[in-house]
């Protein structure tokens, strides 16, 4: 499935994979999960499994129709580096990435290790921005050191769903921070000084900024509609994205 991406620093979605397995605390309340299941329900394609891992080597050619330079979140339903995706359909998907260099592709994992593994002996696409996610100190800031010895372009983080306080982040090789808080029903409240942490952080290091959302909860921690949340944070709405270059 590929369409329009409702992300605030994305522009569409391509998910080849769909589903995944929890692997930290981020994963707690899964959006993707939730919204497998309903997918399911409508018998909608590639979720006849629901939540279980499916490659679709049907999606492969998605991004290959459409010759207008676009910003693709790769796997937005999925892990592309989870332990159940072959590194030979991962070829495919890279394959794709490369033979339409008008695009750029926006690749999240919770696996970097995994990842890691991939790129040993393979290059990373030029249009290709690597991330991982950090969501908390025991298993989020771990993540950012495999990404590091990645030699990609763009590394970047999503510091979202932040969880706690994240400490102070080593930064070096990183281009790029995205930081949220969650949404859904059971959503967990971000504390505003861990978002400004971050983003002070980022202002020392020179690396760009974007603030997400607030999530389900408000700068002051009371529950409410999205919408009224907004994407301010003390008044500013950080929306930088890396310098590419």
């Amino acid at each position: 499935m590929a369409g329009k991406s409702q992300i605030e620093w994305t522009e569409m979605t391509w998910n080849p994979v769909t589903g995944c397995t929890k692997v930290s605390p981020g994963c707690k309340f899964c959006y993707a999960e939730t919204l497998a299941k309903r997918l399911k329900a409508m018998g909608a394609h590639g979720y006849d499994n629901g939540f279980e891992v499916s490659l679709l080597p049907e999606r492969l050619d998605q991004p290959r129709n459409r010759k207008t330079p676009t910003i693709w979140f790769v796997n937005s339903m999925s892990d592309l580096f989870h332990e159940k995706v072959p590194f030979a359909f991962v070829e495919q998907v890279m394959a794709t990435i490369t033979e339409t260099p008008q695009h750029i592709y926006q690749i999240l994992t919770k696996r970097p290790k995994r990842m890691a593994k991939f790129f040993v002996n393979r290059s990373v696409p030029d249009n290709a921005w690597l991330g991982v996610t950090v969501e908390d100190q025991k298993y989020g800031v771990p993540r950012i050191q495999p990404l590091r010895e990645v030699d990609a372009k763009v590394r970047f983080l999503s510091v979202e769903p932040l969880l706690e306080d994240v400490g102070k982040l080593d930064l070096s090789g990183i281009h790029w921070v995205i930081v949220g808080g969650e949404s859904g029903a059971q959503a967990r409240p971000m504390k505003p000084a861990w978002a400004r942490q971050v983003r002070d952080q980022c202002a020392k290091d020179n690396v760009a900024f974007f603030f997400k959302q607030w999530g389900a909860h408000g700068d002051d921690g009371k529950r409410r509609a999205k919408s009224a949340n907004g994407r301010e944070l003390d008044g500013i709405t950080h929306d930088a994205m890396p310098i590419i270059g």
